[in-house]
C-alpha cells in the first residue's frame, strides 16, 4: 500500500467513525429490572410504565423481577450492565441506603451510587406515622409525651432493618428526642423496634397489637383507616396531602423530617447522550399516559415526575440525608 493510499484510508476512517459511533436507539427489546418480587411498589410502577414507554419508543419494554438481598441483587445487575440503554432499573429509595449499610458493617459494596444515572423520578410518596386505633394517642404530641414517660414500653413495626419504613420512623425518633431515653453511653431506645419481612406483615403486626405503631405508605393502610382500625398521626411530606388532608406533616408539627418512598427509572452510568435523551423524552411523554396515571392513583401513589437533571440533583441530596440517618442508627441486627 502506498503512503498516499494509507493516508486516504485514515481520512475515510476519521470521517466515518463519528457517525458510526451513534447507533440508532432503540432497535430491540428494552428490559426494566425490578429488584423486588412482584406486587410491590417497584413492580406496580414498572409494569404500567413499561406499557406506556412501549408506545413512545416503538419497541418492546419488558419487566424482569430480580429480587434478592433487599434489592441489592437487581440493583447490582444494572450497575454493571452495558450502558447501551437496553437494561434499566426501576429503582426505589432503598438503592441509596444499601451502600451505606455495607459501609456500616464493613462489607464490600455490592454497588456504589456513582455507577448509576437517573433518567426520571416517577413518584415520591411520604410515609405516614400510623397507630393502632385502640391506642390512646389522638395526636403526635400525645404519643411523644407518653413515649418519654414509658420508655421501652411502646413498639413500632417495620418492613425490615434499614428498610423503607424503618428509616422514616427512625428519622422521626431522632427529631422528636426519642432516639434514646437514657443518659448512658449505650443506646437504649425509647421505643422498641419489631422488624418484619415486608409491608404486609408490618401492618399485620400493628393490627394485632404486637406493635402499636408503624411508618407506612398510604396504600397499605388506607382501607384500615376507613374501617377505623388505624389512626394516622402525621406524615413525612410537606403541607397537607389530598389523600388524607386532615393529617399534618411532621414539619408542620415542628419536626425537621422529610422523607419519601420514591421510585425512579435508572440506567447504568455512561449511556450515550442520544440514548439518554431518547429515554428522557420517552418517559416525559409516558407519565402523561392516562393508563399509567390511573395505575398510580389506584395504589395511592400519584405521579411526582422529575426529569434527569432535577432528579439526579434531588437524589444526591436525599442520599446524603439517608446516609446520615443510617450512620446514626448504627449496627442493629446481623
Amino acid at each position: 500500500m502506498t503512503r498516499v493510499a494509507a493516508l486516504a484510508l485514515i481520512l475515510v476512517a476519521s470521517l466515518v467513525a463519528p457517525g458510526s459511533a451513534q447507533e440508532p436507539y432503540p432497535t430491540r427489546q428494552i428490559t426494566i429490572i425490578v429488584a423486588f418480587p412482584p406486587g410491590g411498589l417497584a413492580d406496580l410502577t414498572a409494569r404500567p410504565l413499561a406499557s406506556a414507554l412501549e408506545k413512545q419508543l416503538k419497541q418492546p419494554v419488558v419487566v424482569v423481577n430480580k429480587p434478592g438481598a433487599a434489592g441489592a441483587v437487581g440493583n447490582q445487575a444494572v450497575a454493571i450492565a452495558k450502558p447501551d440503554g437496553y437494561t434499566l432499573l426501576l429503582g426505589l429509595v432503598s438503592i441509596s441506603v444499601l451502600p451505606e449499610k455495607d459501609k456500616l458493617f464493613n462489607q464490600p459494596p455490592t454497588y456504589t451510587l456513582d455507577q448509576f444515572t437517573g433518567i426520571a423520578r416517577l413518584n415520591a410518596a411520604p410515609a405516614f406515622i400510623a397507630a393502632n386505633a385502640e391506642t390512646p394517642w389522638k395526636t403526635l404530641k400525645e404519643l411523644v409525651d407518653d413515649a418519654k414517660k414509658r420508655s421501652g414500653q411502646i413498639t413500632f413495626s417495620s418492613s425490615g432493618l434499614y428498610g423503607a419504613s424503618h428509616i422514616p420512623f427512625e428519622m422521626f425518633l431522632q427529631s422528636a428526642g426519642l432516639f434514646s431515653c437514657t443518659t448512658s453511653t449505650e443506646r437504649t431506645p425509647c421505643l422498641k423496634h419489631l422488624p418484619t419481612t415486608g409491608g404486609a406483615p408490618m401492618v399485620t403486626a400493628m393490627l394485632g397489637n404486637h406493635a402499636q405503631l408503624t411508618a407506612t405508605p398510604a396504600t397499605l393502610v388506607a382501607g384500615h383507616v376507613k374501617a377505623n382500625k388505624v389512626r394516622l398521626l402525621a406524615h413525612t411530606g410537606t403541607g397537607r396531602l389530598p389523600v388524607f388532608p386532615e393529617v399534618p406533616s411532621l414539619k408542620e408539627l415542628g419536626y425537621e423530617v422529610e422523607y419519601y418512598a420514591w421510585a425512579g427509572l435508572i440506567g447504568p452510568k455512561g449511556m450515550p447522550p442520544h440514548v439518554l435523551k431518547t429515554l428522557r423524552d420517552g418517559v416525559r411523554q409516558a407519565v402523561q399516559d392516562p393508563e399509567l396515571k390511573a395505575a398510580m392513583a389506584k395504589v395511592e401513589t400519584p405521579i411526582s415526575y422529575q426529569d434527569a437533571d432535577e432528579f439526579n440533583a434531588w437524589w444526591a441530596r436525599d442520599a446524603q440525608t439517608l446516609a446520615s440517618v443510617v450512620r446514626k442508627i448504627g449496627k442493629v441486627g446481623n
